[in-house]
């Protein structure tokens, strides 16, 4: 029976995508893994030729789950913003000597996520993490394979994540408003929550005590995360509501641009009335009149740096306690804030 790189891969309890790198002389792999596979490879009488058509055809691939749970985040609205991630994960897998591929789950059950996962073969696996809650990302700890969720973060559980920068953002947010005289800041938020809007959320308050503002959970409305949504919440706000701030905080770009058209329709002028800045420097940002200011975070950077935290767990040159990468972002000023 002819020796294969799965069989020297359990033998030197590493993966196969490892073995593979070191067959074919590439980078990846530290030296001792390196040497012990090789001393491996020869004890064991390994014949196969060393390129990379000697790999199994799915032994190098790493596969990304895009999960809408809910879809009121991830759905059409939010196409560039996941193809940014998607785009940064394909850079980064040609550099690994990986292959990318994708999974899809709408509005699926977490346990059957779970369930299809662990038929699929691949030595790693990427987690589009916007619309998973706690218990969600707990439940890949089922899954036997090295792991990295992006777009999430969750301090005490035991994975690698690759998250924005959301509390420190959400500073330059507050400390512009400031700037340019503001001190009644209110926010907009969901109606339905990801871990990523709780942290914002968090952060807005932080940020007014740190500045010594008064937080007011009047000037906090909550709408629908989709353009429409949004822009028949506020609305419906604004019918009801006859005190306002004179700025407000948006948790993303979808929900600043809903609201944005609705404060319009009621006769309220941005910024002129509101100011208005919102998060993730969507393309919708830069068309909107006024332009809308917001925050950039790489997201092409992340997806990079998600393929890079992977790719050391599965080459094993890292056993190290898991890691998490929080990305900053960058203030993009346009014409959505007002000078008081």
């Amino acid at each position: 029976m002819s020796i294969r790189i799965k069989d020297i891969a359990e033998k030197a309890n590493v993966s196969p995508a490892t073995v593979s790198l070191v067959l074919n002389n590439k980078e990846g792999v530290g030296q001792e893994t390196r040497e012990r596979i090789l001393e491996l490879s020869k004890k064991m009488d390994y014949r196969g030729p060393m390129s990379k058509q000697t790999m199994d055809i799915n032994a190098d691939s790493i596969c990304f789950l895009h999960i809408a749970r809910h879809g009121h985040t991830v759905n059409r609205d939010h196409d560039v913003f996941i193809a940014d991630y998607i785009e940064g994960m394909s850079q980064e897998v040609k550099e690994k000597n990986f292959s990318l591929k994708i999974n899809t789950f709408k509005t699926t059950s977490i346990e059957d996520i779970i369930k299809t996962v662990k038929k699929i073969d691949s030595v790693g696996i990427i987690v589009l993490g916007t619309e998973l809650g706690y218990e969600d990302v707990k439940a890949f700890l089922n899954i036997d394979k090295p792991t990295v969720f992006i777009d999430n973060y969750y301090k005490y559980l035991n994975f690698d994540f690759v998250d924005m920068n959301n509390e420190d953002s959400v500073e330059k947010i507050i400390q512009n408003f400031i700037d340019n005289g503001h001190t009644k800041i209110g926010m907009i938020t969901s109606l339905l929550s990801t871990p990523n809007f709780k942290l914002r959320e968090e952060a807005y308050q932080k940020s007014l005590k740190h500045h010594r503002l008064k937080y007011d959970k009047k000037f906090v409305y909550t709408v629908d995360s989709t353009f429409q949504g949004a822009y028949h919440d506020i609305k419906d706000i604004l019918d009801k509501e006859t005190e306002l701030p004179t700025a407000f905080f948006c948790t993303n770009d979808i929900i600043a641009c809903g609201c944005l058209k609705g404060f319009s329709e009621k006769g309220i002028h941005i910024p002129k009335d509101i100011s208005l800045i919102g998060y993730d420097n969507l393309p919708i940002s830069a068309m909107t009149i006024p332009g809308l200011t917001t925050i950039d975070v790489c997201k092409v950077r992340m997806g990079r740096m998600a393929v890079q935290l992977l790719s050391d767990r599965i080459t094993n040159i890292t056993s190290e306690p898991p890691v998490k990468v929080l990305m900053g972002g960058k203030l993009i000023k346009r014409k959505s804030v007002n000078k008081l």
